[in-house]
Formats: C-alpha cells, structure tokens, sequence
C-alpha cells in the first residue's frame, strides 16, 4: 500500500505540473486525500483520470466518500447568486470542514470534531466507565483526565471549541451515571458532580495554533 501511495503522489505531483490550467493543492494522509482546485474544469478532468489510473492497478475510489464540492472563500458566494444554499461541508481526519466567517465577516475554514466520531468515543467512555465502575473516585477521575488531555490534543484546533465543551459535558454526564449505579442513587447530587469535574475534568482550551501560523516556517537553507 506504501508503495501504492507513493505512486500516486508522483502522478498527481505531475499532473498538476503538465495538466492543472489553475492553482491546485493536494493534503494526503495515509489514504485519505483532499485536492483542492482553483478552476471546476480542472476538477472534474483530474476526478476522471485518477479513476481511470487507479482501474490500471484494479483499484477503485470509494463510492462514497468520493465527491465534487463546491468549497472555499468565494463558494457561499457564488452558491448564492445562483439561488443555491450553503456550501457543502466534507470529513476529513476526524473533523467535519465548514465554510464559515470571522467576526469581521471574511472567510474563515473552520473544523469541527466529526459527530461520529465523538458518538463513538462516548460510547467507548461508557463501556470502560462501567468496567471501572468500583474504581476509587480519584482512580477514576485520574484516568478519565487522561483520556481528555489525549482527546484534547488531537481535537483542541481554533474554531472547534464548542465541541470541545459539549464533550466534556457528556463526559460529566457518564461519570455520574457511573456514580450513581455505584452508590445505588437515583440522583447524584449535582453540585458534588460539579465539584468533581473541576478537580479532575481538563477545561478545554485551543492548543493549536491557526493554520497560516502553523505553517508560516522558513527553512533554513
């Protein structure tokens, strides 16, 4: 598959060189792939030769993750002066992409965590909650704080804050259902639960730094 992958991002390197009539932008990660284009045309010319190119090593693009979007700074725009609604939105890596605005109202990407992903999280939280269930309190709160700083680290980007906090909420949630089936309570009492979340629970915060930082480096040479 390496092999595979490689192959491919010398053909699509070169066709960008020898076919793109506009700017072009590929971001792979393992086998997931998002091409960016400045033209439609050229869009829809790549989509057919990279199907025709994968046919040559029986390979096939995935029916459904494989789509023509329109995206970027100008596409709610022009989406709107032909009397069609927002612009699509696409998953990518664990976060959904959104064509939104700033404050200022300019263009502004923004990443949001993918609600299945976060779904399934949960549920997993759940499961090991309940496999933990007569842990000591601070054992649990110890291990839940460092699932969080791992959730943290991956999915604390700018723009996705609000996602950030909701999954700490549900966390709260689990913890003292967890508690409750414990003790054997129909209610835990909320203001403990409270207490709680903020001895062990991380307040989550933006680690990331914006995109055009992250990536504003010169080499050396």
């Amino acid at each position: 598959m390496a092999r595979q992958l490689y192959v491919f991002d010398l053909w699509a390197q070169r066709w960008r060189q020898r076919e793109a009539t506009g700017a072009m932008i590929i971001v792979r990660y393992a086998d997931d792939v998002v091409v960016g284009f400045e033209r439609e045309d050229d869009a829809r010319r790549f989509l057919d030769a990279m199907r025709a190119r994968l046919e040559e090593f029986a390979l096939s693009l995935h029916p459904d993750k494989t789509r023509l979007i329109e995206f970027g700074r100008f596409a709610a725009a022009n989406r709107k002066q032909r009397g069609f609604g927002k612009p699509e939105t696409f998953a990518f890596l664990g976060f959904t992409l959104i064509c939104g605005t700033s404050r200022q109202g300019r263009f502004q990407l923004r990443r949001k965590t993918r609600r299945d992903r976060m779904r399934a999280k949960l549920q997993d939280l759940k499961a090991e909650l309940r496999r933990r269930m007569h842990w000591p309190t601070p054992e649990q709160g110890k291990w839940l704080r460092q699932v969080m700083t791992g959730h943290y680290a991956y999915f604390a980007v700018p723009t996705n804050i609000r996602a950030l906090t909701a999954f700490r909420l549900c966390v709260t949630n689990l913890w003292r259902r967890t508690l409750e089936r414990r003790g054997q309570r129909s209610r835990l009492v909320w203001g403990r639960v409270e207490k709680l979340s903020d001895d062990w629970l991380p307040v989550p915060r933006i680690l990331h730094p914006w995109p055009d930082r992250r990536f504003a480096v010169n080499h050396p040479r």
